[in-house]
Order: C-alpha cells, then structure tokens, then sequence
C-alpha cells in the first residue's frame, strides 16, 4: 500500500478532535492556575459543551502548583489532544504565564481566562464572534458595563478594592475600559504579538498592561458578564497584590521607563521606612537606647521586613523556601550591612536634636536603599 494511501485511511479515521488540532486551532484558550487540580477538568468538559463547532484548544499554564495541577492537565492532554499543558518551574505570576500560554499558540485569537469557574465560559462564543467580524481587536468580559455584575465572586472589601484600582487605572493611565481590572478577555494573537516585547511578566493585571502598552490602537468591545464563586480551591489574590499592582500602575505612568521590580521593591521599601520609624521611635522611649544603637537596631527590623516582603512579592519569580529562605536572609543582611553603614553614618549627621529623629532616620534609610536593590538582586535573589 502506497504511502499516499495510508495518509489517506489516517485522515479518514481521524477522530473529529484530532482533526480539528491537525488543521489548527481557530481559538486558543489560556488558562494560568496554581493550584486547580480540582477546577481543570471541570473547565475542560465546560469549553467542550460551550465551543461545539468551534476549532479550539486550551493550554493550561501552571505555575509548578504543588497539588498536581499540571499532571491532572497531562492526564486529560493524552485523551484529549485539544489540551496542552506548560508546567514553569522558577517563574511565578499570572502576568507571565499569560504572555508564555499565548506565544505558544498558532490561533488566530486567543482568549485568557482563569480556571476557578469564576469566568463565564458561555461567553467565547460571543466574543469570538466579535473578533470574528472584523469590527473590534479586543472583546473584554465586563462587570461594569450594564448587565455586567461582580455577582457572589468577590467580598465587599474586594469589591470596594477592584472598584479603587478601576478608577485609579482610568485617570492615571486614560484607560477607556469601564473594568480595567477583568482577567477574562479574548484577543487578536497578532496584536499581542507586536506588544510583547513591552508587557510586564510580573504582576496578575495583564490586560491592563496590554491595554495601556497599545496607548489606543486597539478597538475594544466590552460585553457584560456575571462573576460567579469559586467553587474548589482558594484566591491566589493576597493583599501583598496591592503592591503589586502599584508597582505596574507607576511603570506605566512613567513610559516603562523604570522597571516593574524597582518600582515593587521601592514600594517594599516605603513600607519598609514605615518599619524603621516604628521601630526606631520604640528603642528610643521605651527602649531607651542611644541613638545610633537605636538607629542600627531599627535598620535590622526593617531589613528583616524588608526581605519577607520582597520574597513573597518582588521576586516571587525567584521566591526563596525551606533552607533557601534562611540563607537568603542572612545572605541580605550581609549584601545590605554596607547601606546599614551608609544609613547610620548620614543618620548620624543629620540628628542634631531628638525632635529631628524621623529627619534623621528617613536620611539613613534613603541612603541605603540604591545599594540594597542592586546587592539583593544580583546575590540574594540571583538567577538560577
């Protein structure tokens, strides 16, 4: 039997999902998790039931999830060649994972989603029709436009927090979306393609970033969604996201010209300077120490402040556990007892009358704080 005919009874026993992979999927679906063992195959039966006619696949991209997110995907990928699974080992973050699931597809439109069911799957189709006509490059599931509701989804401190970060994406940036802050949204893959080199791989905003970085060349249609509760598994949204999201705002405001990690680990570092003060203000009068004692003793409660923060968001790319943890620490007061040296000095300086303390700590901890990012970097929280 000749070759052409083999071919040929291959592609008549092709199963339809085989085929439909085989001739390229119209649609890619990306879902970032961490965490969703239990969510993945219930969203995997819902894409099949919502995308019936549809040439579609989804690729789920877990961020090395302790629970086996990524092997429940790869159980389902070898039955269901519609599925793909990226398993990311030392990179973390939503942002990222976005950006690698849509530069591994061929589609001509991708969508991104999370996969805790709190998106509405039954609206791709409506999007994809969207795109599909010609007349928008960017349709964006919104709770803020009429019929849009944020539902059970979200808590009413949540609530009130999206509602903030909205406004303040809108002003500072000129964003023209009514939910800037939406994770589910699908897209034109070659207009990503031309803004990636630009978007940020940290942070969980990843259709701000592409949005503001398009400063208005993309045409967006909004659509009203629901968001529903999660039904397994927990939020990956901590409060430490509020920084990050600062972090990213700034970056844009200022052109990218500063980078999204300084800016995150300059934001620790305020909070940090908070830290300091605190706790200088607190060996002072109750302590009751000399100054410059105080002073380096406070530098140390910061520090300590400092590298918990910077670990668990700045580098949560190169996030630092068990053993790794410990010696990073001391690894950091090491790298930063130069700036303690700088900060203790110039502090010492400038303290002239015990009125003028916080005068005084702000200048030490400024000095300090270019060394410290620079140090940190390149020994702490060095690439592997």
């Amino acid at each position: 039997m000749s070759s052409e005919t083999l071919q040929s009874a291959d592609d008549v026993n092709a199963t339809p999902a085989r085929a439909a992979v085989k001739s390229g999927a119209e649609l890619s679906i990306v879902l970032p998790t961490f965490n969703e063992v239990q969510n993945v195959p219930i969203m995997v039966d819902l894409l099949h039931k919502t995308l019936e006619g549809v040439d579609w696949e989804v690729i789920v991209v877990d961020d090395n999830s302790p629970d086996g997110t990524s092997e429940a995907g790869r159980r389902i990928a070898r039955l269901d060649p519609r599925v793909r699974v990226i398993r990311r080992i030392g990179r973390r973050g939503l942002s990222g994972a976005c950006v690698e699931g849509i530069l591994a597809s061929s589609a001509s439109y991708v969508a991104v989603m999370d996969a805790d069911l709190q998106h509405d799957e039954s609206l791709l189709p409506e999007m994809l029709n969207e795109l599909r006509s010609g007349e928008a490059d960017l349709v964006v599931a919104s709770r803020k436009v009429e019929g849009g509701t944020i539902g059970e989804g979200l808590s009413k401190v949540r609530a009130w927090g999206s509602n903030l970060a909205n406004s303040m994406a809108q002003k500072l940036l000129n964003v023209t979306l009514s939910d800037p802050m939406s994770g589910f949204f699908m897209i034109r893959r070659d207009k990503v393609e031309e803004l990636t080199p630009q978007l940020s791989a940290q942070g969980f905003k990843i259709l701000l970033d592409i949005v503001s970085t398009a400063k208005g060349a993309l045409r967006i249609k909004e659509l009203p969604f629901t968001f529903r509760q999660r039904q397994h598994g927990e939020s990956k949204l901590d409060t430490l996201v509020t920084l990050d999201y600062f972090g990213l705002l700034l970056a844009k405001y200022f052109g990218d010209m500063i980078s999204v990690r300084f800016l995150m680990f300059g934001l620790v570092g305020a909070s940090g300077l908070v830290v300091h003060l605190i706790a200088l203000r607190i060996f002072l009068v109750a302590g009751a120490m000399e100054f410059n004692w105080a002073q380096t003793a406070a530098s140390f409660v910061a520090m300590t402040s400092n590298f918990f923060l910077n670990n668990q968001l700045t580098y949560r790319d190169r996030r630092l556990t068990g053993i790794k943890t410990v010696i990073g620490l001391f690894t950091f007061y090491a790298v930063c007892s130069v700036g303690v040296l700088a900060n203790v000095g110039v502090a010492d300086l400038v303290y002239a009358k015990p009125e003028y303390w916080w005068l005084a700590g702000t200048a030490g901890a400024i000095m300090g704080a270019v060394w410290n990012y620079a140090a940190s970097s390149a020994l702490t929280w060095k690439k592997g």
